[in-house]
């Protein structure tokens, strides 16, 4: 995996080449010379984030409608106020 460091002015120029160079490895573009920005591959994100998936699209799993889930009822004793 190589690294490639653009200039925003490079990056805003050839975006052409920071996408074929991220295909490579992570682009970092600098502003005033400080990296300000990485440029990643979605596949190199997806496998830095742990793959994208979300909770949201966890539940709506139609393959989910097959488990048995039958969690213990909750029992909860209601206590007067103290009031004084």
């Amino acid at each position: 995996m190589s690294i490639t460091t653009l200039t925003s002015r490079e990056f805003n120029q050839d975006t052409a080449r920071a996408k074929k160079a991220a295909a490579r490895g992570p682009v970092i573009i600098t502003d005033r010379g400080s990296p300000s920005h990485v440029l990643l591959s979605y596949d190199r994100y997806l496998a830095l984030s742990g793959g994208g998936a979300d909770i949201v699209a966890l539940l709506g799993m139609a393959e989910g409608a097959d488990i048995d889930f039958r969690p213990p009822k909750a029992r909860l004793a209601a206590k007067a106020p103290d009031l004084s």
